[in-house]
């Protein structure tokens, strides 16, 4: 056996990390139907106002405003109409003064016309439309350029791709936007006992979880999951799964990382990188790792995740999906909390971090936690509880502050 010479905090290991990140630099261009959630890699400038004619704000007609100059109910403006303009169609008509054109919402205002009147304020008498209340100039008309003029910004370079911002790309007439690469991310699990679900299990052997768990993080924030075929418990086949991975932005391991004498995955980083970190001071997931290996552009980082499915899950979500999310120039990802009352009391081993899955019941949080081998810990849990290094439990019935999942 070869034990951890030393753990760090928790708040160290996320120092390291903070530290070891470095953003995506590859852009592409994507269709607009495909940016949401992307991150814009380069300022978006408007080609042309916008909108790119003044238009109705209302149902109407389009007027010169001075024409209805002290008109009401009882006293109305009578005015001739020329058209009817509808969305789409630019009227030739000439607005002048003792006529009027009906006009639609969105539609562009003819030349000549000043000012909207709403069709409830008007009054259709044979030829004539009587205006039924005074108009000021500029009223219910959009003017050219209003929302976006030509050269404006409308997205700058880092900013993640709403909805919203999406629709702005698209009211410039732009059909694709350049965007930062998503990183990808080469999932491999070690072990000799380790193989594909769907596969005949032989006495000894177990399914792949990890790769799977892993995946799912790894799609959920930002990445493009790259599976690889499970490592065999040799350093010769470890560093063999490195090179194979090597063209990642980003590599994670699961497994082989622990403590036993087949655990070789500290000895095949030796062969290709720098151990930044091996062992936390958190339970579970002690033994998890981080490495930068060598490479022509300077260093691919690398997670070794502890082998146990909860443990390996566990540390993914607290510390390989904010590292992904950096990496991807995606926001920091804020997690839902709510508070609730323990139903049991949690003993925690002090000097060591705990995250202790619990499941809701009636707004109250009920341990799930199994052990760090069982998934079920994860998979019937609605979220987790932090205790605190430095204290020992949480006893029944005191309120706890639930992450969820």
């Amino acid at each position: 056996m070869r034990p951890f010479t030393s753990t760090i905090s928790l708040d160290e290991a996320r120092r390291r990390l903070d530290a070891a990140v470095r953003p995506i630099a590859r852009a592409e261009r994507v269709r607009l139907e495909d940016a949401a959630g992307r991150v814009c890699a380069a300022d978006v400038t408007s080609p042309l106002d916008v909108p790119p004619f003044a238009r109705s704000a209302m149902d109407g007609y389009a007027v010169v405003a001075s024409d209805t100059a002290g008109a009401t109910a009882s006293t109305p403006a009578r005015l001739r109409q020329l058209d009817r303009i509808y969305t789409g169609h630019m009227s030739s008509a000439v607005i002048e003064r003792g006529t009027c054109a009906e006009i639609a919402t969105g539609a562009p205002l003819p030349a000549g016309a000043d000012a909207v009147v709403m069709v409830e304020e008007t009054r259709k008498t044979g030829d004539e439309i009587e205006i039924l209340a005074a108009a000021t100039a500029g009223q219910h008309i959009g003017r050219r350029g209003a929302d976006i003029a030509m050269g404006d910004r409308v997205i700058a370079s880092g900013d993640l791709l709403s909805p919203g911002r999406v629709g702005a790309i698209a009211a410039i007439g732009s059909a694709d936007v350049a965007v930062f690469a998503k990183p990808r991310v080469a999932i491999l699990s070690t072990g000799n006992e380790v193989i594909e679900p769907g596969s005949a299990l032989a006495p000894g052997q177990i399914f792949d979880v990890n790769r799977f768990t892993l995946g799912a993080i790894v799609s959920a924030h930002g990445g493009i999951a790259e599976p690889h075929r499970a490592a065999q418990d040799t350093v010769a086949a470890l560093i063999e799964a490195l090179d194979a991975c090597a063209t990642a932005d980003l590599i994670v391991f699961s497994g082989g990382s622990s403590v036993g004498e087949r655990d070789l995955v500290v000895d095949a980083i030796a062969a290709r990188g720098e151990m930044i970190f091996h062992g936390i001071a958190v339970r579970p997931g002690k033994p998890t790792a981080f490495a930068q290996l060598r490479n022509a552009s300077g260093g691919t980082p690398f997670f070794g995740m502890p082998g146990n499915p909860t443990s390996c899950l566990s540390n993914a979500y607290i510390l390989l999906a904010p590292f992904l999310r950096a990496l991807a120039r995606l926001p920091l990802h804020t997690p839902r909390i709510i508070r609730a009352p323990l139903g049991r009391r949690i003993a925690s081993a002090v000097s060591r971090h705990q995250f202790y899955t619990v499941r809701l019941r009636d707004g109250v949080a009920f341990p799930a936690f199994k052990g760090s081998g069982d998934i079920t810990s994860l998979s019937q849990a609605d979220g987790y509880i932090e205790i605190p290094a430095d204290q020992g439990g949480v006893e029944e019935g005191a309120p706890v502050d639930v992450t969820l999942f």
